[in-house]
């Protein structure tokens, strides 16, 4: 959801390397994290729910060979 019209937020994510390994099949795969936090009045939505909000985001990425 966007800010609130003729504001603007933006936030940072801290970002982890989770390490790499080889599978089975010899792919290449790298494990990655990213966590950050918001303050949802910021966006006018601090009511209700609680002020503050932290978005967490993992995966992974598998290196293609061509």
């Amino acid at each position: 959801m966007p800010p609130p019209a003729g504001s603007a937020a933006g936030s940072s994510f801290d970002l982890t390397f989770g390490g790499a390994r080889r599978d089975r099949y010899g792919q290449d795969i790298f494990g990655l994290s990213a966590t950050t936090e918001i303050d949802r009045e910021e966006y006018g939505r601090g009511w209700l729910v609680g002020k503050k909000v932290t978005i967490e985001i993992a995966g992974e990425a598998i290196r293609q060979t061509d």
